[in-house]
């Protein structure tokens, strides 16, 4: 089992930056950040695979978002630009040894809150 421990988390108003960081206990094959809002549905926002950084992104917020990793391949990190309101929920950092895409992640960690305002 992996530990992840997501940070970066806060306020902001509209059109704003945040910087989403994960750590990890150990290496996974692929890692991703999901998000879920007050009365929606769990998404996925971006997804790692971390032996070449590959990446694959949700429409609802490409363009917005970039992952990355450190060297170690123990920390991934999530840069949000020109957030909009819409986009304030819990966020969560994934892993996964196996094969896939967005499903069958197996560990998650506890979530770090964001919240934009207009």
């Amino acid at each position: 089992q992996v530990r992840l421990v997501e940070s970066g988390g806060g306020s902001v108003q509209a059109g704003g930056s945040l910087n989403l960081s994960c750590e990890a206990s150990r290496l996974s094959y692929r890692m991703g950040w999901f998000r879920q809002a007050p009365g929606k549905e769990r998404e996925g926002v971006a997804l790692l695979y971390t032996r070449d950084g590959s990446t694959i992104y949700a429409a609802s917020m490409e363009g917005r978002v970039t992952v990355s990793q450190d060297e170690a391949k123990t920390h991934m990190y999530l840069q949000m630009n020109s957030l909009k309101p819409e986009d304030t929920a819990m966020y969560y950092c994934a892993a996964s040894s196996s094969w896939g895409t967005w499903s069958d992640f197996r560990d998650w960690g506890r979530g770090t809150q964001v919240t934009v305002s207009s």
